[in-house]
């Protein structure tokens, strides 16, 4: 018979006496929380003023063992997990205890520990956050200027509506795994759903699989509770006993219970309220400043001068700007010939500072991506590279409009060189905008 049988049918025989305390200490350990870093993070946090990435990281726990990262932290836990399941199994000699009670409280566990974690990452899909919609810098740069995974995530921000409906399948099935009866329904549509992010991280070299593969094999530990009488009734077309095993709650457990069954809904509430004001007021992963007004737009670069020199345009000077992107808040993109060191990051954390919102600039050559501010007396506009490994790359320019689609900017770069460049707005169309349901011309 199976490990993951019905409790009630299950003959507790001396291998899965072991097993269940095996996998009861290798989940704890994977998924309760015990790194000090995350202790930190709640004590040091003022949860009156908070944004919702402080209550989204603490959704998103991984442990980190003596410093180790990643699947080395799996093997601690496996090996831990063996030697006290062990001296569980052998040493402590409870005659009482019912190792259906411990099978019962590990799946409460994993339950409530996978609806949070995926209800999280649901919300941030189901109100468009995790992927942003591709900025118009990203439009204008080349395919190959792309790392996989920035590539992965414009395939699906472009689409905001599925971006959507794959928040609220996650958010249901998060859901779902709140009540016992519905779980495994609930997990069964997380171990497809992660399943495939896991598979998505690996081929789009996205990081993290770790935790996608967690969520995956605690789904499937879920699910395969039922597993066996689901295959007898749907496959085998035989009768299936159904679960009747009910927790016997005494002394003050109903109400420890109670209290933290309240604790998780509260929590939830809370995360998705803001969540959703994040969204609405200024999404995370994007600058919060308003752009240089009436600048939004793609601009050819008409004239480049550098310490009065004039530079034609070329594909391969170093120097020369070939063209420049206005966004609608406060970056400005300049593709040069100039080599990149990318960066490497996802851009995936939460920064007050505009500078250091780095998703639209994350993952991208071809393009040099600079935050700025303006001095709109003196008409004046201060460049910075957003790029951590060119942040030394600086601009203070003098901006003139001299209609509403010619911009001059002169002044100087880091080194003190002189700049002069005369910017010719190119209106067009995109077909992303545009898409395939009416006439477009070009």
């Amino acid at each position: 018979m199976s490990f993951f049988q019905n409790s009630e049918n299950i003959v507790w025989s001396a291998p899965k006496k072991w097993l269940l305390r095996f996998f009861f200490v290798f989940f704890i350990l994977l998924i309760v929380p015990l790194s000090p870093g995350y202790f930190q993070h709640i004590f040091t946090t003022n949860w009156f003023n908070s944004n919702f990435y402080d209550w989204f990281l603490l959704t998103t726990y991984v442990p980190e063992f003596f410093g180790v990262q990643g699947f080395a932290n799996w093997g601690i836990a496996a090996g831990v997990a063996a030697i006290v399941g062990t001296v569980w199994f052998t040493v402590v000699k409870d005659k009482d205890t019912r190792d259906d009670d411990i099978y019962y409280w590990l799946r409460v566990i994993l339950r409530y520990r996978l609806a949070i974690g995926v209800i999280a990452f649901g919300l941030i899909k189901l109100f468009p956050l995790q992927m942003p919609y591709p900025s118009l810098s990203n439009l204008h740069t080349n395919y190959g200027d792309f790392l996989p995974w920035k590539i992965y995530f414009h395939t699906l921000a472009i689409s905001q509506p599925y971006e959507v409906f794959l928040g609220a399948v996650e958010v249901i099935a998060g859901l779902l795994l709140l009540k016992r009866s519905f779980a495994i329904v609930g997990a069964g549509i997380i171990v497809g759903f992660t399943g495939n992010v896991f598979a998505s991280n690996l081929a789009y070299d996205i990081g993290h699989p770790e935790y996608s593969l967690l969520l995956t094999l605690i789904a499937a530990a879920i699910a395969l509770y039922d597993a066996p009488r689901l295959f007898s009734l749907l496959i085998l077309q035989k009768k299936a006993i159904a679960n009747r095993y009910q927790p016997v709650f005494e002394g003050k457990l109903p109400a420890i219970r109670k209290g933290l069954q309240i604790s998780v809904v509260v929590f939830i509430g809370i995360l998705t309220v803001s969540v959703s004001s994040n969204y609405r007021n200024h999404p995370y992963k994007l600058p919060q400043t308003p752009g240089l007004k009436d600048s939004y737009g793609y601009y050819n670069v008409r004239e480049f001068k550098l310490n009065n020199e004039v530079i034609p345009y070329s594909v391969t000077d170093l120097n020369r700007w070939q063209n420049v992107v206005f966004e609608k808040w406060a970056t400005i993109s300049i593709k040069t010939a100039k080599p990149i060191i990318i960066d490497n990051s996802t851009g995936d954390d939460y920064q007050e500072k505009d500078i250091d919102r780095n998703y639209e600039s994350a993952g991208v050559g071809g393009r040099r991506y600079f935050a700025y501010e303006t001095d709109p007396d003196n008409q004046v506009i201060s460049l910075t590279n957003k790029n951590p490994n060119h942040r030394t790359e600086t601009f203070t320019l003098k901006y003139d409009f001299l209609n509403d689609s010619t911009i001059v900017l002169q002044g100087v770069n880091e080194q003190k060189d002189s700049v002069y460049v005369v910017l010719d707005k190119i209106e067009r169309k995109y077909m992303l905008y545009e898409g395939r349901r009416k006439p477009v011309k070009l």
